[in-house]
């Protein structure tokens, strides 16, 4: 027995020798109370070096490896090792945890820093991300992540001068990081010239963005901003390891053993070498260094801590010191002195004194030592070496006695007999020497039993036995010192032994766990004295035993500290200490021992100590002292709540059953009926699992609950109300300290928790997310009420504390591993908790985001019980709890005080009053107590004769168990297990409020034929019959022998027949319940029985057992059996006539049997619907084959019932749901109406006789549910209506050319971009060079080169281009985005997008500033409407990993970035009222709608929003919870409750023949209105989510826009439509949509189609598909066009005029359009009836040539725009068109691979001259020379070849090529261009080039969207750039498309030309498109001012 309970001493950790130096770094630092904080193992250690004194941290489970200190010098953070590590926040001076951080990392955290103001921690993990982590680390709560390096990262530090700025740095990078939003964004350093790019090791920021970085090769690299400036070399010798910042200056400590110190600006102040100090060593490395004043602390490679003081710089003193490299195995302690020897792989052996805590004496020797002795007297020390030598040295002065050598493998243990005699030597080759020590240690035996190493020995008391363990855990005894084997174990009996250190062996059995590998255990020492024995093992893990312990799986209590292995431990000479050894930590740990009786004031152990472990969970010896558990509580802690289809897989279970479905429902289906039922009264109460679950509300109703319904219960009235929100059971309840809200949990895979409010029986939060699974089994509120604790049924019993209304997880922990049945928050201080349950007891307190617990200490006061109910005393320190037992035990702080005799049995319930505590429990007592539990003050009885005459219902039974108590309006509320609630009155009487079923499944339901009431049948073996009228009660019960399954009213309803489950039945009578007959024909239960309709002449009765048998109810005789089912029968039904039954069978037959002698019929299933049946209960058949759900394989639908009209078929199924369908539903997957209320089968549905009622009964939530039948055109909808059935509908929501573009594009995502161009060949970056024939000397006599190109700036000095600036963009995205344009500054400015670029445009002067972060394509925008957030503008991407901007429109400022979850791109956002939130809408398969807070970058809420395409979603403008979304054939009403969202189909039933349209549009209206443009020009109008009228033809097309007007409620509509007198794509409507205004936009187009609108003062704003944004005046319905764009296909043409400031542009949208740069306006615009694909001036500027894509081309005058010509030679698109330099010729390229040449001075004919022969592919631009007699001509197959002008003859003499003076050059190919190719153009070409008017600088446009600007020519390779634009993302051009960079571009062409303008400025112009896979095109024009 005695081994069977933990030993009652204890152990306490007194010291640590050592220091982590080995793979950490800046890991050692001065508190602000000038300790010393550092770790070693997986202790965090606080050292005083004034008092000597250490004080430890053990929250961590593994080794630490990264220490940061906070900036105020008292909190630390540590982090460790681990498959799920975690980081500590704790406290220097208590050691106490705040806060813990936790599943993010995996393998370890490498780095830790907090940031200047101490609130944020940033930690770097050890996975192969190496992620980066920011944290708000009071909270516990990630505030943004990101990958952070394919390399390890040595260090990460945050730049305390720039806020939101970090710096990280390792293995060949550094990068510096800004935190914008929740996106971590880095920018790699740029190395460049300045230095090598090489490891950064570590690093410090410094002021005006410096950051100082410590590299491999011991320079010191200094950074501004991302780029490195200088270099300071050999600051060390090699790697610098650690640098310290401080206010003085910087300190650095490298691999050289050098310490520097530096001014501010990195000045050299000093340097200290380690090696030469009196103190250093060779090799000695430096690993950490903190500078503060005058000291300076050094953390070495070997495991030292120097402190230097700095005026005596070369005598450092050493605080400490540790064994290193390799693996410390030897300890030995002295036989009469406190001293401890300790021996480990790095060759030393150290001596340590255990009184002053130092080293007193080291030696190194030769080899690795594995183990050391002492000899009796502490004269010699032996030591055992790796090599299989040993030595002996001498203690005194350590010198060598003797070194010997007979073996060859290592020597693991040696032992000096206790006389002195001899020394054993154990060896890893199974053999034990014997020397003798006087002989100078000659050896004098041998002991070779083994047959694997030897791990331990040890000696007998004599010195004549010696006894050893080895690896295969065997235990041999042999006798001295011969070493002859002993085996009689006769022999050794009687042996002392002098030491017990075996790990094998009679007297140690219970220090194994039952089932473990024999190795685990290292090391053990017995204590004789004491009777204790001490182990060691593998896990880190110190235990304490009972000494002998002999059987297995014995208790102990247990230590951590260590990380890993505990190699060695041993007992201090005078059992004083423990001393224990770390493997792989290197660590020696001194533990005080604290015996039973100095435990008495155990109370002053600090409380970080292990007695949070002490009764540890793993012992699992026999338990025989923990009393049995009670027969109530084993049967619940069986209980389980695991389904095997969750409610939550409905949604991916239907997925895989599309295909089925569209098979099926091609046929039109049924619509769901008319009529609807409303959940009216529950009879039941969960009693039998639950506690503590029944309260008062604030106005005195009762609230509870039962299955998966919360019930207010109001006692007066007798009525109920509901809150359906719960899908599955409620297991839990608690009230909010105010009494108005409530918070229940349920059972799920993922299981939810609502919190809702009483009175309006709405959900405020709904809390779910993962942490808990299967089930919430307690929940409670704080005493503020702003937390909420829970407690899951998952294996751990997770505990997990929320902020419910932010619906955020504040802390989590793991529980317990027995069932937890209740969760308390302490009333005073909110961080703590208790959680009680199966033998536990545990007190919380909330650190970050983790909760450390500690169990209750019960001391010698009472047993390990279980706890079934606790609550919180008078002050924070009184915990109470309810034991099993019936004992109430009483808690100070953990420890137990005292307990109580309170019940006979569990004590199951309490409650705390304001003076005093109410009790509960299995007797049936409720007992009133004093406010110390020292008296009971009154007990009340539940008992039938205690019942108040008035009270209805009837109890069950005597005193039955008590589950809850609650007190309030002078009465005390009682719930039992029976499911009963009970109030009983302060004087005594007890009224009967509501019951149910008790325990068991119910299945037996039958209605009366001509009253409001029915009969239930149980397995609780009753019989129950209610009241369905307005009494609500139970009016009668019997008890039965057996559970019952199935009833049946007789036709007159005298009669009751009830199905048992042993197969036999009995009839009752209907008033009495007395029985009138009985029969015992069937061995199995008795399914379903029926009385036959009439005069009830005869008896069904179906059977497990597949017959139905027919009783003669007049005679009592069986008068026929229904033979020929293959399965048990579940349902039988009579026709009207009495003559005929139908059956259905487990084996879904549909049968059917004469009557009375049982026949089997066949009836074709056509004639069955013939048959008048009296009543229709089957499941199959036609008539009902619409009933199966699309899911029917997992889910089997149990019951149905007709109405007696045959209208309405009402259906139960195993997932809970009470189903609504019209009769008969013919054709599969009929539509229903669904409803929620039962949590899992729902065993049976009956109609009353008069329909007014539906009845239905939940099996296994026992709870039997009233439900009212609404008939149709009963309008008054409720909240709880149904959801609609299961597939959507599948009307035609409508068509329209413009919506199925939109809903089908693909965006194609610009870093996933491919050439838009079909080129094939070898790039011009990897063709081999041919060498030239005439390479030419360097210097040369030979007449100067030619220029490359005619220049027309002669005379004046050429300056090359610095940079571009874009200046003006023409163009809107209007085709496929909506609501993008919005007033800002009242009307001044407008905002749109385009391409990538935010565009902010002035009404007044047209000028235009760009908002360019964006990296890829806009696709949505959203201007904040609350004053607070003025002018800040949301703008959504596309992406694979899109982002959101929240953006400033006047400074352009980004103010936060949200990455988002949406995969492809962002379609829709929206601002809430409060301007604080966001909400997004993916373009993700799911169209995920997301809320944000968008200043933080949190995530709020997160769900998939619909199976189709959403276009919009918008906030309601006065709510932060409420909004819409709309799209393909759906709306949804949308509610944000704390972090989940709810959403409710709009409901279209209450309208005739409305039909659910694609929806595209959405406003807003008083009184919950909301309005919605549909496809088809309607308008919806909704109250709620209920359609409650139709404005048809609000528009004559789709209705793409609408915009709410906040000041005056006014609404404004865009549509589709042909412009007429009276219509107008426009219109202005009044607050309800009664009344329009209609306007019509004057752009002269056929169809005007609106695609976004906005009201300002007095002005309507509108963006057109058509790229145009008009202003249209409200008064004079004036047009004025602000912006103007290409529509749809790739702009491709682009001209510049000779003279003036203005271009062309031609676009496949087949127009032409001149536009003015410096009026920024488009003057004219051509329609050309076909897609145009390039555009040039003639050199005079007044004739334009047009090439189209058919092949033709035009002439036009520029003066009159006429056509001077045109001509058709070619099929294919023209990709260029030229006019020579003298006007004379024209060249036109095609894509068939051809030149064409005409002579214009032939006239407007036209005549085709000659054309260029032997073209490899298709042309792609030429260029002629300045004499006209060249054309170069570019091929789509990277070639580039010169003909003559105009034979048309290839010029191959590339000597002739060269002089060739060219009048342009726009060609992407030839030597002089090969620099603009760059590395990463596998993916991507470059489309376009131009070289500017002076001829020394040249622009190219690529695939990638990117503009580059290049000095021309640029022959070299990968020539370096002067400048980059691109919508826009890093200046970092070199890595832009590595993989490092997940840079996210669309595919652009960019063509640019250069102005022939003299002045300063010089204009360029960009133009960017899309890809040509995409069905339309991304117009966009920027023009770019130039700075000469």
């Amino acid at each position: 027995m005695a081994a069977r309970s933990a030993p009652s001493c204890h152990l306490r950790l007194e010291w640590v020798y050592g220091y982590r130096g080995h793979q950490c770094r800046n890991n050692l630092y001065y508190t602000a109370a000038k300790e010393i904080v550092y770790f070693v193992a997986g202790v965090g250690v606080v050292y005083s070096p004034r008092e000597h004194r250490q004080k430890f941290y053990r929250g961590h489970s593994d080794d630490i490896i990264s220490l940061a200190l906070h900036p105020e010098r008292v909190l630390v953070a540590t982090g460790q090792v681990g498959k799920e590590p975690y980081i500590c926040i704790w406290d220097s001076y208590t050691v106490q945890t705040i806060s813990v951080l936790k599943d993010v990392h995996t393998h370890g955290i490498a780095c830790l820093a907090f940031d200047l103001d101490g609130q944020r921690l940033v930690s770097v993990g050890l996975d192969s991300k190496n992620a980066v982590c920011v944290w708000d680390w009071k909270r516990g709560k990630m505030l943004s992540m990101a990958p952070g390096h394919t390399d390890r990262i040595f260090d990460i530090s945050w730049d305390l001068y720039q806020p939101n700025k970090l710096v990280s740095c390792g293995v060949k990078h550094i990068k510096f990081w800004s935190l914008c939003g929740n996106a971590l964004t880095p920018k790699r350093g740029v190395f460049g010239k300045t230095g090598d790019l090489q490891t950064i090791l570590c690093l410090a920021c410094a002021r005006d963005e410096l950051t100082y970085s410590g590299a491999l090769n011991g320079d010191i690299y200094v950074w501004k901003g991302i780029n490195l400036i200088r270099t300071i070399q050999g600051a060390h010798a090699a790697g610098i390891f650690s640098m310290n910042a401080c206010e003085e200056g910087f300190a650095t400590g490298g691999r050289d053993g050098c310490i520097r110190l530096w001014d501010l600006t990195f000045k050299p102040i000093t340097v200290i070498d380690l090696r030469e100090t009196d103190q250093g060593y060779k090799g000695l490395s430096v690993r950490s260094v903190c500078w503060r004043g005058d000291h300076i602390l050094v953390g070495t490679q070997d495991s030292e801590i120097f402190e230097i003081v700095v005026q005596e710089r070369n005598k450092p003193f050493l605080i400490m010191q540790g064994h290193c490299e390799g693996e410390l195995w030897a300890l030995a302690v002295h036989p009469t002195k406190p001293l401890a020897v300790t021996g480990s792989d790095d060759r030393s052996v150290r001596i340590w004194s255990l009184v002053d805590h130092a080293l007193i004496a080291r030696c190194n020797m030769e080899e690795p030592i594995r183990c050391a002795a002492v000899n009796a007297d502490g004269i010699h020390l032996a030591l055992g070496m790796k090599d299989g030598s040993f030595t002996v040295l001498r203690v005194r002065d350590m010198t060598e006695v003797v070194h010997i050598k007979d073996r060859k493998e290592a020597i693991h243990e040696l032992k000096y007999s206790p006389d002195g005699t001899y020394l054993a030597v154990g060896c890893n080759d199974s053999s034990v020497d014997i020397y003798g020590v006087a002989q100078r240690y000659k050896k004098v035996g041998e002991c070779l039993g083994s047959l694997s190493f030897i791990t331990h020995l040890d000696w007998s008391s004599d010195s004549r036995y010696l006894q050893t363990n080895d690896g295969n855990g065997k235990r041999l005894f042999y006798r001295m010192p011969g070493g002859k084997e002993v085996t009689s174990t006769e022999e050794i009996k009687g042996v002392h032994w002098a030491s017990w250190t075996c790990v094998s062996g009679l007297e140690v059995n219970g220090i194994w766990p039952k089932y473990s590998d024999i190795n685990d255990i290292n090391s053990v020492d017995g204590n004789y004295i004491g009777q204790v024995l001490v182990t060691a093992d593998d896990y880190g893990i110190i235990k304490l035993f009972r000494y002998p312990c002999l059987r297995k799986g014995a208790k102990f209590r247990k230590y951590i500290g260590h990380s890993a292995h505990v190699t060695n431990v041993r007992w201090s000479h005078d059992y004083q200490w423990v001393i224990s050894i770390g493997g792989a930590d290197h660590s020696v740990f001194q533990w005080k021992f604290i015996p039973e009786r100095k435990l008495k004031d155990a109370v002053h152990i600090a409380p970080q100590e292990s007695l949070a472990d002490s009764h540890s969970d793993e012992s699992d010896s026999d338990l025989s002292d923990v009393p049995e558990l009670d027969s109530e509580i084993e049967q619940e802690t069986q209980l389980t709540y695991r389904r095997q289809v969750y409610k939550e897989d409905l949604p991916q279970l239907k997925e895989q059953c599309k295909e089925k479905q569209k098979s099926a429902t091609s046929k039109r289906r049924e619509r769901a009926p008319g009529n609807s039922i409303r959940l009216h009264f529950v009879h039941g109460y969960r009693g039998y699992d639950c506690r503590s679950n029944l309260f008062y509300t604030q106005i005195g109703e009762i609230v509870y609950h039962v299955a998966a319904v919360g019930v207010i219960y109001n006692r007066q009235q007798n009525t109920q109300r509901f809150y359906l929100g719960h899908d599955d059971d409620i297991l839990c309840l608690t009230i909010h300290p105010l009494k108005d809200y409530v918070a229940t949990g349920q059972v799920g895979r993922d299981p939810s928790i609502h919190i809702w409010d009483t009175e309006t029986i709405k959900p405020l939060s709904i809390l779910k997310g993962g942490h808990h699974q299967y089930g919430v089994s307690a929940v409670d509120f704080s005493a503020d009420g702003k937390r909420l604790a829970s407690v899951g049924i998952d294996d751990s019993h997770t505990v997990v504390l929320w902020d419910w209304k932010k619906g955020e997880k504040l802390s989590i922990a793991r529980g317990s591993k027995d069932k937890i049945f209740v969760v308390k928050m302490n009333p005073y201080v909110p961080d703590k908790l208790i959680t009680a349950g199966i033998k536990h007891m545990k007190f919380w307190r909330k650190a970050g985001g983790g909760l450390i617990g500690r169990k209750g200490y019960i001391g010698t006061l009472g047993k390990n019980d279980t706890m079934m109910c606790a609550v919180y005393g008078w002050t924070e320190e009184m915990a109470f709890s309810g034991t099993s037992t019936g004992d109430v035990c009483i808690w100070r702080d953990i420890f137990l005080v005292k307990t109580v005799k309170a019940h006979d049995g569990p004590v199951f319930s309490m409650h705390a009053l304001e003076k005093g505590f109410v009790t509960g429990g299995k007797d049936g007592i409720v007992a009133l107590w004093d406010d110390s539990f020292e008296r009971c003050l009154k007990t009340y009885a539940i008992k039938r004769a205690a019942l108040a005459p008035g009270s209805k219902g009837l109890l069950l039974e005597d005193n039955p168990s008590i589950r809850a108590i609650s007190l309030g309006h002078g009465h005390i509320l009682v719930g039992t297990k029976n499911g009963e609630i009970l109030e009983v009155d302060k004087s005594g009487p007890i009224t009967l409020l509501v019951q149910g079923h008790m325990e068991g499944e119910v299945w037996g339901l039958a209605t009366h034929p001509y009253l409001p009431i029915c009969a239930t049948v149980s397995d609780d073996k009753t019989l129950r019959i209610w009241d369905l009228s307005p009494s609500h009660c139970m009016l009668a019960v019997r008890k039965l022998k057996k559970g019952g399954r199935c009833c049946c009213f007789s036709p007159d309803g005298k009669a009751l027949a009830v199905g048992l489950n042993d197969g036999s039945f009995l009839m009752a009578n209907a008033d009495t319940l007395e029985d009138l007959v009985s029969f015992h024909h069937r061995k199995d239960m008795i399914s379903d029985i029926r009385f036959s309709p009439g005069s009830g002449k005869y008896l069904a009765v179906a059977s497990h057992d597949s017959f139905i048998d027919i009783y003669n109810v007049m005679n009592s005789k069986r008068v026929g059996i229904c033979k020929g089912a293959t399965s048990y029968i579940t349902h039988i039904d009579w026709d009207i006539r009495g003559k005929l039954l139908q059956v259905n069978t487990g084996a879904k037959e549909q049968l059917f049997f004469e009557a009375p002698r049982g026949k089997k019929q066949t009836i074709p299933s056509v004639e069955v619907e013939k048959i008048a049946w009296a009543s229709w209960t089957s499941v199959l058949g036609l008539c009902c084959e619409g009933i199966w759900p699309v899911i029917g394989e997992v889910t089997d639908v149990t019951a149905s019932c007709l109405t007696s009209d045959k209208m309405v078929l009402a259906t139960g199924d195993d997932l809970g749901f009470v189903k609504l369908f019209r009769y008969p539903t013919k054709g599969k997957f009929g539509k229903f109406k669904r409803y929620v209320a039962h949590s899992t089968h729902v065993t049976n549905v009956r109609w009353t006789y008069d329909d007014s009622m539906l009845v239905t009964l939940g099996g296994t939530d026992m709870s039997l549910m009233v439900w009212t039948n609404e008939m149709e055109g009963y309008r008054e909808k409720r909240p709880c209506d149904s959801e609609e059935s299961d597939i959507d509908s599948e009307e035609d929501g409508g068509y329209d050319s413009d919506v199925t573009r939109e809903n089908e594009i693909s965006y194609t995502i610009r870093a996933l971009s491919t050439n838009i161009r079909p080129m094939l060949g070898i790039k011009p970056h990897l063709q081999q060079k041919e060498p030239s024939i005439d390479e030419r000397p360097p210097v040369s006599r030979a007449p100067p080169q030619p220029e490359k190109l005619q220049t027309n700036n002669v005379g004046k000095k050429k300056r090359p281009i610095e940079d571009l600036v874009l200046e003006l963009i023409f163009g809107y995205r209007g085709r496929d985005c909506r609501n993008n344009v919005h007033y800002l500054n009242d009307g001044d400015d407008i905002i749109y997008h385009t391409a990538s670029v935010g565009i902010l445009h002035n009404v007044a002067t047209g000028s235009q500033s760009f908002y360019q972060e964006h990296n890829d394509d806009i696709l949505c925008l959203t201007v904040n409407q609350h004053p607070k957030f003025i002018n800040i503008v949301a703008t959504g991407q596309v992406a694979t990993a899109p982002s959101i901007h929240i953006w400033d429109a006047m400074n352009k400022q980004t103010l936060s970035i949200l990455r988002c979850y949406h995969s492809k791109g962002v379609c829709s956002v929206s601002f809430s009222a409060t301007g604080k939130l966001l909400l997004s809408v993916g373009l993700d398969p799911e169209h995920t709608i997301t809320i944000w807070r968008w200043q933080e970058g949190a995530k709020i809420a997160s769900r998939a929003g619909h199976n189709q395409r959403i276009f919009v979603a918008e906030f309601r403008p006065d709510s932060d919870t409420q909004f819409v979304s709309v799209g393909v054939k759906h709306v949804k009403f949308w509610t944000l409750a704390g972090r989940a969202l709810l959403s409710k189909k709009g409901l279209l039933s209450t309208l005739e023949d409305a039909r659910m349209q694609t929806m595209l549009a959405i406003a807003f209206g008083a009184n919950n209105l909301t309005f919605t443009g549909t496809i088809s020009g309607d308008v919806c109008v909704w109250k709620d989510h209920i359609l409650c009228r139709i404005v048809a033809r609000a528009h004559n097309g789709p209705v793409f826009a609408m915009y709410t007007t906040l000041r005056d409620g006014l609404i404004v509509t865009g549509g589709k439509e042909r412009p007429s007198k009276e219509g107008g794509a426009v219109k202005l409507w009044d607050q309800e949509l009664r009344r329009c205004r209609a306007f019509r936009l004057e752009t002269g187009q056929a169809t005007d189609c609106v695609r976004s609108v906005c009201r300002g003062k007095g002005k309507i704003l509108v963006g057109t598909r058509n790229a145009e944004i008009i202003e249209v005046g409200e008064k004079n319905a004036a047009c004025n066009i602000l912006v103007n764009g290409h529509v749809d296909g790739p702009i491709w043409g682009l001209a510049t005029h000779p003279s003036r400031d203005f271009f062309l542009s031609a676009a496949e949208d087949g127009t032409v359009r001149l536009w003015d740069i410096a009026d920024k306006k488009m003057l004219n615009k051509v329609n050309l009836g076909h897609a145009a694909r390039t555009v040039c001036y003639s050199p005079e500027g007044d004739m334009v040539a047009i090439g189209m894509k058919n092949g033709e081309f035009i002439i036009l005058l520029v003066s009159s725009l006429k056509i001077w010509g045109k001509k058709r030679d070619r099929r294919c698109a023209i990709h260029d068109i030229r006019f020579s330099p003298d006007s004379r010729y024209l060249a036109v390229g095609s894509s068939e691979n051809s030149v064409d040449f005409y002579d214009l001075t032939l006239g407007p004919t036209l005549n085709r001259i000659s054309y260029c022969k032997d073209i490899p592919s298709f042309v792609i631009q030429m260029d002629f020379s300045a004499d006209s007699s060249y054309l170069q001509v570019s091929s789509g197959c990277y070639k580039r070849h010169v003909y003559e002008v105009p034979s048309g003859k290839h010029l191959m003499d590339h000597a002739a090529i060269d002089r060739i003076t060219w009048a342009t050059w726009t060609s992407i190919l030839g030597d002089e261009v090969l620099g603009i190719w760059s590395r990463h153009a596998e993916k991507a070409d470059v489309n376009c080039a131009c070289v500017s008017h002076s001829g020394i600088s040249l622009v190219t446009g690529d695939d990638f969207g990117m503009v580059k600007l290049f000095d021309f020519p640029c022959p070299e390779k990968f020539v370096s750039l002067c400048f980059v634009y691109y919508y826009q993302f890093t200046p970092n051009f070199d890595i832009l498309s590595s993989a490092l960079f997940p840079i996210y571009l669309k595919c652009f062409v960019l063509i640019s030309k250069f102005f022939p303008k003299l002045s300063k400025s010089i204009y360029f112009e960009i133009k960017a498109i899309r890809n040509k896979s995409s069905p339309s095109s991304n117009i966009i024009f920027g023009t770019i001012l130039q700075k000469l």
